[in-house]
């Protein structure tokens, strides 16, 4: 391997620089399918999650990771907390980035 580095090298730069591109050419395909299957739908379905919990509002049925349900019953904490309504008489504090779904 470094024989071939050195010889291309030791040309002066005629036709080296070819054999530089060809070779890195297989390592920017694997990132151009890494970036197309993984990186981009990863990011457009956290674009989709931050827009569903920005819209979350007083009075929506809302599910949690935990797979608690209930129905927001106000905010605390700069809007960061919610206050979810369990039960009749439980009521959990809860942070906003524990919502997982909203119940239409």
């Amino acid at each position: 391997m470094f024989e071939n580095l050195y010889a291309m090298a030791g040309s002066g730069g005629e036709g080296g620089g070819g054999n530089l591109l060809f070779g890195m050419l297989p390592f920017i395909l694997i990132f151009a399918i890494l970036y197309l299957l993984i990186l981009r739908p990863q990011a457009k379905k956290q674009k989709e999650r931050q827009k569903m919990l920005d819209a979350i509002e007083k009075g929506d049925k809302v599910v949690t990771v935990g797979g608690v349900h209930g129905k927001i019953m106000g905010f605390k904490d700069e809007n960061k907390t919610i206050i979810l309504k369990v039960d009749d008489n439980v009521k959990l504090d809860v942070d906003r980035t524990a919502i997982s779904n909203v119940i239409k």
